[in-house]
């Protein structure tokens, strides 16, 4: 069984988006008392669970918040089950986990509905204590309805539902291919198919800059400054819009030719390091692609991070230093191949050893290759690329 989620905008009239509001506030007020008895207990020496913190609030919350009840309970179970997540998560592994935070006004507003108290009919979603609510669109999944999560993002309200589906990938395709992921190409695979880094966060710098200024000259409080900031976030919205669509019809290109992908683990946290890279890396996305791909392909492979897939020559094996300047790698045995190129068809090689080499997707002119090169899944121009020795 797998869990797929899909997220619908809403079309809430004015008492629909107050009762959400009165929602999101209500779970994230239970969350941060939750939290504060949480640590008061803790210090005191006390052994707390998400569970005990519920059955102390359930006591004390109809003479003291009795505005609670004119939202739905989930929002109440919903929010220590959070915390005690959190928690667990913290305690897990605390060197990879921060310290659970309270939450803050506006910053992720959500809550959740349990699959038992609301009810999909086409384009409508009925939530407890409110009513239906319409939808700008059907739900796509066929299955049992696990939860739907009302969250607010740039002004507009989305509703992520859940569901526990026992269909497999749609990906119908076969074959194996490798993909070298990198800042200049985003993406390179072993066929030779090319797709541009579309540079999205590069065009709107400048936008970018001028609303963050205008947001930082408000005076907190100020409804001026909540004008700015939803003015921001909106931006940034229309910013992941336009990558995520990038990103979708990239990777379901590669879907609906192949069956097995192979990819590198990249080690993105390190890279991040490097101050000359670190902008340009956090803008290519990398853990959407991957995250896209293995819900779109049949089957998604990783590699050791440690795998020397652009030093190493894809005809002979010979490996050798390959510093970022060198665009092209020539190896003494004859092979002169785009390094991007030969990274990618060692991916899939050390991926799928039992792979055969895939035909590249070229037109042949003469002794150089033509390579296809996408944009948004869409043909966009060709290039002439380097001698393919196979």
């Amino acid at each position: 069984m797998k869990q797929r989620s899909h997220v619908i905008q809403l079309k809430p009239n004015n008492k629909q988006s107050t009762y959400f509001e009165k929602a999101c506030g209500c779970q994230r007020f239970v969350y941060n008392w939750g939290l504060a008895v949480w640590k008061t207990e803790y210090e005191a020496g006390d052994k707390p669970t998400g569970r005990g913190l519920k059955k102390q609030f359930n006591a004390v919350k109809k003479a003291e918040y009795p505005w609670i009840y004119e939202v739905t309970k989930c929002v109440v179970d919903t929010a220590f089950e959070n915390l005690n997540r959190a928690f667990q998560n913290f305690f897990r592994t605390k060197n990879g986990k921060t310290y659970p935070k309270f939450h803050k006004k506006g910053v992720k507003d959500s809550f959740t509905v349990d699959n038992t108290k609301f009810i999909v009919a086409g384009k409508k979603i009925r939530i407890p204590k409110l009513g239906w609510v319409r939808m700008t669109e059907e739900l796509r999944f066929d299955g049992k309805l696990m939860s739907a999560t009302v969250k607010n993002r740039a002004g507009k309200w989305f509703v992520a539902i859940a569901v526990e589906t026992t269909s497999v990938s749609e990906s119908q395709a076969s074959g194996a291919v490798g993909i070298d992921l990198g800042v200049k190409t985003l993406a390179t695979l072993s066929d030779g198919t090319i797709f541009e880094n579309p540079k999205t966060y590069y065009k709107y710098d400048k936008q970018l800059r001028r609303a963050q200024k205008s947001l930082s000259r408000k005076k907190k409080g100020s409804k001026n400054r909540a004008k700015a900031k939803l003015k921001l976030s909106k931006l940034h919205y229309r910013i992941n819009c336009v990558v995520d669509d990038y990103i979708h019809k990239m990777t379901r290109c590669v879907a609906n030719s192949y069956h097995t992908v192979v990819l590198e683990d990249l080690n993105v946290k390190g890279m991040l390091k490097n101050r000359h890279l670190r902008k340009a890396v956090s803008r290519s996305n990398f853990h959407k692609i991957r995250q896209f791909l293995q819900y779109k392909c049949g089957d998604v492979r990783l590699i050791d991070r440690f795998y020397p897939s652009s030093k190493t020559c894809s005809a002979c094996g010979r490996v050798k230093g390959m510093p970022l300047h060198l665009r092209t790698y020539e190896c003494e045995c004859g092979l002169s191949l785009d390094r991007d190129l030969n990274a990618a068809r060692n991916i899939l090689r050390a991926g799928c050893p039992d792979a055969k080499p895939v035909e590249t997707k070229a037109l042949t002119l003469g002794n150089k290759s033509e390579t296809v090169v996408y944009e948004a899944g869409n043909v966009l121009k060709t290039t002439t690329g380097l001698k393919d020795p196979l």
